[in-house]
């Protein structure tokens, strides 16, 4: 049966779903967490580090959504600072040197947009990060695992191949932050959410997204291991195709990819 973009927006916010926290300890082995930006500081929104994953070296960049008050707190409820893109950025740039394929795994509402991040120039290290993603000389697979929001998700979405967990939903802005634009009502979401077109098949049918790694009926939170498995299964297939592609022919691929977005024609 498919879902309604609503009822997968309910789904992506059951307070039990998996986050980064469960999930890179399913996937990867050996996970060493890595901090900083060396600009200004860490950001806990992002979780980024080095592992292994079926003996193959990767670094994996992921946005945390916490499950109760204090994580998100912590997290600033997955809400990234410029320095958690810096790092991000740091981290991606470590592993082209080391030519470790690069996972961002990414749940966020979007980028941090107050005035403190706007003042270390949040937009520039969005913008960075696009750019630098684009041309970044290793291969590079994102998972929209939730939320996939605005820029706060493109900045960790710039790849060779974008994957999505059944249920997530992948968009330029919020069905909320959509509905208060453009009815000057936020109650509208669950409206607006059905407007946007932001499900994992409408986007496969976009030319957006690439995969739809399939949940267990209800979520993900109702076999965590077994999403994880899937996760890893995806993953693993995905590095391993990429891995046999030279680096001009796969920027080229990666570059197109992106160019043809949007492309429509009218008769």
């Amino acid at each position: 049966m498919t879902l309604s973009a609503t009822q997968r927006l309910e789904i992506i916010r059951e307070k039990t779903r998996p986050t980064v926290n469960d999930y890179i300890p399913a996937i990867f082995n050996h996970f060493t967490e890595l901090h900083g930006d060396r600009l200004y500081g860490d950001d806990a929104a992002i979780l980024s580090g080095i592992a292994t994953i079926d003996g193959t070296p990767v670094t994996v960049i992921a946005q945390v959504k916490g499950r109760n008050l204090e994580e998100n707190k912590k997290s600033n409820f997955s809400m990234p600072h410029p320095e958690g893109y810096r790092k991000a950025l740091r981290l991606a740039k470590q592993a082209e040197k080391f030519h470790r394929p690069v996972i961002c795994l990414v749940d966020t509402p979007g980028a941090f947009c107050g005035v403190e991040a706007e003042k270390r120039g949040q937009g520039e290290a969005i913008a960075k990060n696009i750019a630098e993603f684009m041309t970044l000389k290793t291969p590079v697979i994102s998972v929209v695992l939730g939320e996939g929001g605005s820029g706060g998700a493109l900045a960790l979405a710039v790849c060779d191949e974008l994957a999505m967990l059944e249920n997530a939903l992948y968009s330029v802005i919020s069905p909320r932050g959509f509905a208060s634009i453009l009815w000057k009502d936020p109650a509208r979401e669950k409206e607006a959410a059905e407007l946007m077109k932001i499900t994992a098949e409408d986007l496969v049918s976009f030319g957006v997204c690439d995969k739809i790694i399939s949940e267990p009926v209800g979520g993900a939170h109702n076999d965590p291991t077994a999403t994880a498995e899937n996760i890893s299964d995806y993953l693993i297939d995905a590095i391993g195709r990429l891995t046999k592609i030279d680096i001009d022919t796969l920027l080229e691929m990666r570059y197109q990819k992106f160019r043809k977005i949007g492309v429509f024609s009218e008769e």
